[in-house]
């Protein structure tokens, strides 16, 4: 059996159950299994400089940690929440002296939520990583692409920690009772508890801990899943609703749109509000899905989607969220185009790299006598006046333009009959020529 962490009984339940080396890391194999990356790395001696990038509760710091005690270097810990550039100029001071000392030890400075520190603050590493007077270790939930200055990230290992899965957390479990910490748990209780964490093991063991005061004042012998329920009630939601899961979760719930999946797209949609997203911001994202991806194969959707965000706004929730899947699932089923989507980033890229062209004359306005003098309108043809209302023959682009084709209509929906419109324009516009 393994032993706990030597902390004092008053510790949270998580440091004293924090890992004293690898062999007690729970999870994380691809990374700590033998022969692999970061395993290697503790065996090499030779400590490196690396940004830990994973979800919270996955034992970022406690490796940070171990890679301390197995290269016997003085660990220095910043909070960039709470830290600022005094702290980094006190670690550099620490490493100093211990590198002077009398039995001179390496140092490792790690920086817990370093995506918070700004671009000077985390310049201020680089002299010193590059220099060798300490190991820098990052510790990030968020992608480090985005939130790590590149100069940073160029002389960093990058290793990627994965949620802990439920056999995982169950051991957690096991370990919290044999030391004592928590009473035993009825099989349905300990499956929300999982489900509850997510993959977080600091969210688990404080539950764990919450729960463990409230049965030992209610003199419970077991924490069942009614109990829990009771006493946790509205806590017991998933869902994260900030960083990187966010955005992921966003996507899946756009791609199921995209992909004419209503039960995926209602999946997500009730994951997001389950956690506590706010639904006038899903309202806003199934209005650009309407534009973005069903256009006019069904215009309908993009005012069933506006239409959605205000019956929101008048009920609220949860009576105004039924709005929302009712749009989800018209969304996902609705035939697809994105053809419009696709005409306006062409159109974007062409005027942007092209010159500013001069309106032909016979386009332009002529509200004074002056510029009917110079031209202006002359020649313009009024297409209400014209057989059908469309002039045939008459152009609408700059002059010596060719005609883009920015706009394609697929053949789904509604825009099947505005290709069979198009192709007749211009025929028409053929003939006239």
């Amino acid at each position: 059996m393994v032993k706990p962490v030597a902390s004092p009984a008053h510790a949270p339940l998580a440091e004293r159950l924090r890992p004293r080396h690898l062999g007690e890391v729970i999870g994380q194999q691809h990374l700590l299994g033998e022969g692999m990356a970061l395993r290697l790395a503790f065996e090499s001696g030779q400590p490196h400089s690396c940004i830990l990038w994973g979800p919270p509760g996955v034992g970022k710091t406690t490796i940070a940690r171990l890679m301390a005690d197995a290269f016997d270097a003085r660990f220095i810990t910043i909070s960039a929440v709470l830290g600022g550039v005094k702290d980094i100029r006190e670690a550099v001071e620490q490493a100093e002296a211990a590198r002077q000392g009398l039995q001179p030890q390496r140092t490792i400075v790690f920086v817990d939520e370093v995506h918070r520190f700004n671009k000077s603050q985390q310049d201020a590493f680089l002299p010193h990583v590059e220099s060798g007077l300490f190991t820098f270790i990052g510790a990030t939930t968020e992608n480090p692409s985005f939130e790590v200055n590149s100069a940073l990230l160029s002389r960093a290992a990058v290793y990627v920690l994965q949620p802990l899965g439920e056999d995982d957390l169950r051991q957690l479990v096991r370990r919290a009772q044999a030391i004592g910490a928590v009473p035993s748990v009825e099989k349905a209780a300990e499956d929300r508890l999982i489900a509850h964490a997510d993959g977080d093991a600091r969210r688990l063991l404080n539950t764990l801990e919450t729960l463990a005061v409230a049965a030992g004042r209610e003199e419970l012998a077991e924490i069942g899943d009614a109990w829990l329920l009771r006493v946790l009630g509205e806590r017991m939601r998933r869902y994260d609703k900030g960083g990187d899961q966010f955005y992921d979760t966003i996507s899946a719930l756009h791609k199921s749109v995209r992909g004419s999946d209503p039960d995926a797209a209602l999946y997500w949609l009730v994951r997001m509000l389950d956690g506590g997203s706010d639904p006038r911001y899903l309202a806003r994202r199934l209005v650009r899905m309407a534009a973005e991806d069903i256009g006019l194969a069904d215009p309908r959707a993009l005012r069933l989607a506006l239409d959605a965000a205000e019956v929101y706004e008048r009920l609220g929730s949860p009576e105004g969220e039924l709005a929302l899947a009712e749009c989800t699932v018209y969304l996902a089923v609705a035939p697809k185009s994105n053809a419009v989507y696709k005409a306006y980033n062409e159109a974007r890229a062409f005027v942007k790299k092209d010159g500013t062209r001069p309106v032909p004359l016979h386009l332009r306005n002529a509200p004074t006598r002056l510029m009917k003098e110079l031209d202006h309108g002359k020649g313009y043809r009024y297409a209400h006046d014209e057989p059908g209302g469309f002039a045939a023959g008459e152009r609408y682009l700059p002059d010596g333009m060719a005609d883009p084709g920015f706009y394609r209509p697929v053949e789904r929906g509604l825009e099947i009959r505005i290709a069979d419109k198009l192709r007749e324009l211009r025929r028409l516009n053929d003939k006239k020529s």
